[in-house]
This record gives structure tokens, C-alpha cells and sequence, in this order.
């Protein structure tokens, strides 16, 4: 059966989707968003830790993420929803020379793009992060405007003004086919019905190769399996998010913070890395990743942990995400590959694909898109992962 046309159809519900469907909506498209499971959020979105940064080394991510920090810090107060937004910073820490050097390197692009970061002597970053292990320190990275926020808070309320703005959600819908007509998609086949569009969206996250292959476009995606755990609630200590990259064996890098409540959330990326969309959780992750935590933060050695949790991460080979339309098939715009970097990504992805849509982009805007493009080389990698 075919049903209703509309100006746009995003598949997926989640850190991207929902966003850019709000943005959509709001300028008075129509827009219809398919989604496989129940309610927005319940793919990759529920399973992040909540950290929102703008400390990265590409420069599309970085003002992608100062978008997104602008919404999420401002959002309480223009909407009136408490989405848990806190300014608490990241730092990068370091304990050798090497991941010195890196953050160091770095400062001056992130400067270029306005990013409020500085790097701190072991003396300055304990005044910031006292509990941090000086031992070996060398100092790190401080960004104070960067921060964290509730990932299902956000997607509900990203969702309900998306809503409000007239944008309609069909759950519990699955895309299994797009039309093709003389280069351009016209229709959008599920496992319900058959909808007309203008204009598609791939948003489907670690899902979003299966659905670019059903237009003969190989977009190199691939999920991969991480795990988190949050411990029981402690006296409030610090507020930043503290990521170490070095590698250590079993994992490449390693971050955690406390969340307002006072529970600490921890998360390590695993090396080699574990393909596939697996959420079970292992018996390998807290014995790995509590000995990291301890290392860093030794006052933490006592915490109890209260659960464990994994989801997954739709990564690309140069960890930056594949955003924008398709050379010579009109109508097909990506946004996915956000290689577990949708939660901060996301508001910022949302403006900029939807001004895309809407032929609205500005020379910074435009920038992004080549950089990011789906057919670009993937020799440069993210190097704070």
C-alpha cells in the first residue's frame, strides 16, 4: 500500500535521527521518521555514557560539537525540559611523553576553531582534578565548557519537539527497500507499507551500510561492541570527564566521570575491537577496566560497581562520521558512522543536515560535507578517541 508523501524520510530514531527531524520539522517540512524499535533512542543512543566534547582533532567535529554544546547548555532554558546538562569539562590527561606531544599538537586547530582549552602543568591539572594519580603525570588538556547530559532525556525531548513541529515517528517499522528512479530515490518500502519522499535520510547508525547497499552504495560502516558501568553513588569529588589514551593491552583508551547523582561511569575502548551489533555483556570488561580506573584515580579503589552494560559503536576506518548527499544519486543524504560520538554530535549533525536539505549551508557548513563525505580517502584518523 502506498501511503502519504513526504518531503523527507529519515530512517532511524536516535542521536542523528530525532534531532535533524526536530530541525526539519520546525522549518516546515514534512517529515516522517522510520524506526525499527519502540521509541527514539533505544538503538545506540541509550547505551552512551552521556559525555558531549568539542575536544577533538578534526576540525568538522570540533564545530560540529560546539553546535551540539550549545544546544544541549542552553536547552533548559529555551525549552524548559531539564535534560541533566553539566558544564563539568574534559581533560585529556598524560602520563608519557608521547600522549604529551599529542595534546600539545593539537591545541593550536583547536584555538583556530574557538575551542576554550588549554593545556595544564602536573601542579595546575591537580589543582583541577586533585584525585588524579601524580605519579608519572605530566599534565594534560582542560576544556571546561565541554560536558555531559542524559542521552534519553535528550532523545525524548528532541522527539517531542520534533513532534510539536508536526515531524511524524512510525516505530516498530523496519526499512526494507528504497526505490530508485532515474537517479534519484522517490520511495521508501517497509515491512508495513510504501511511502513517497523527496528526499531520504540515512540515519540508521550501525545499520546504515545494510540500508546504502539497498541503493548500490557501499558506505564502510561497521559496528563494534563496548562496554560501560556505572558504581553506586559517593561523595562528590570531581566534575570532569577524564579520558587517557594511551593503550594498554586489552583496551586503547580509557574515560570516566561522576555523574551529578555521585556515581562514577567508566567506559574503555577494547583492543582488538569486537565486531558486530553484540550486546551481551563479557566477564573480561570490569576486571580491565577497573584496574585502569584505580591507576588513574587510586581514591576510587573502594567504589562498588553497580551495573555493567554494552552497546555498540557504528565505526568508520578514520573515526570520523560519513555526513551528506551522494554524487549522481539525488535525493540520498547520510548521516551515520558516528563512531560512538552520536549523543555529542548530534544537535550539531541535526543543523547541518537539515541545512543541506534545505540548500541553507554556510561556507563552514560546506567545508564539513567535503570533509566528511562518504567517498573521501579515510587516511586521516581522529586522534582523541
Amino acid at each position: 500500500m502506498l501511503h502519504k508523501n513526504y518531503d523527507v524520510i529519515i530512517a532511524g530514531a536516535g542521536s542523528i535521527g530525532t534531532p535533524t527531524a526536530m530541525y526539519l520539522a520546525q522549518s516546515g517540512l514534512s517529515v516522517l521518521v522510520i524506526e525499527p524499535l519502540a521509541s527514539p533512542g533505544q538503538a545506540s543512543n541509550k547505551h552512551a555514557i552521556g559525555g558531549v566534547r568539542a575536544t577533538h582533532s578534526d576540525p568538522s567535529k570540533i564545530y560540529l560539537c560546539a553546535k551540539s554544546i550549545e544546544v544541549f547548555s542552553t536547552w533548559k532554558e529555551n525549552h524548559g525540559d531539564d535534560i541533566d546538562w553539566r558544564a563539568g569539562g574534559y581533560s585529556f590527561v598524560a602520563y608519557d611523553d608521547d600522549i604529551e606531544k599529542t595534546l600539545k599538537s593539537l591545541l593550536n586547530i583547536q584555538h583556530d576553531m574557538g575551542l576554550n582549552i588549554d593545556w595544564h602543568d602536573r601542579k595546575e591539572l591537580l589543582e583541577i582534578i586533585p584525585q588524579l594519580d601524580p605519579a608519572g603525570l605530566r599534565g594534560g588538556t582542560f576544556s571546561p565548557e565541554d560536558g555531559s547530559a542524559s542521552p534519553l532525556k535528550s532523545a525524548f525531548a528532541f522527539w517531542q519537539k520534533a513532534m510539536q513541529a508536526g515531524a511524524k515517528f512510525q516505530f516498530n517499522e523496519k526499512v526494507i527497500n528504497l526505490v530508485v528512479e532515474n537517479n534519484k530515490v522517490t520511495q521508501v518500502q517497509t515491512d508495513h507499507c510504501t511511502y513517497s519522499c523527496g528526499v531520504f535520510i540515512n540515519a540508521a547508525g550501525g545499520w546504515a551500510r545494510i540500508i546504502s547497499n539497498m541503493v548500490g552504495i557501499d558506505i564502510p560502516i561497521e559496528p563494534d561492541a563496548h562496554e560501560a558501568a556505572i558504581s553506586e553513588p559517593v561523595q562528590p569529588m570531581f566534575d570532569a570527564m577524564v579520558v587517557d589514551i594511551r593503550e594498554r593491552p586489552g583496551s586503547n583508551n580509557f574515560y570516566f566521570y561522576q555523574h551529578p547523582t555521585g556515581k562514577i561511569i567508566f567506559c574503555l575502548t577494547p583492543y582488538p575491537q569486537i565486531w558486530g551489533n553484540q550486546i551481551q555483556n563479557t566477564s573480561s570488561f570490569l576486571p580491565m577496566a577497573c584496574k585502569r580506573l584505580v591507576e588513574i584515580m587510586p581514591i576510587l579503589g573502594n567504589i562498588r560497581v553497580r551495573r555493567t552494560w554494552r552497546g555498540t559503536y557504528p565505526m568508520t576506518p578514520d573515526g570520523n562520521p560519513i555526513l551528506g548527499p551522494v554524487e549522481g544519486l539525488d535525493g540520498y543524504l547520510i548521516a551515520s558512522g558516528t563512531c560512538g560520538q552520536g549523543f555529542m554530535l548530534g544537535p550539531g549533525t541535526g543543523q547541518l543536515i537539515s541545512n543541506a536539505v534545505l540548500g541553507n549551508l554556510s561556507y563552514i557548513e560546506k567545508e564539513c560535507l567535503e570533509r566528511l563525505r562518504y567517498n573521501r580517502s579515510f587516511d586521516t584518523k581522529e586522534l582523541l578517541k
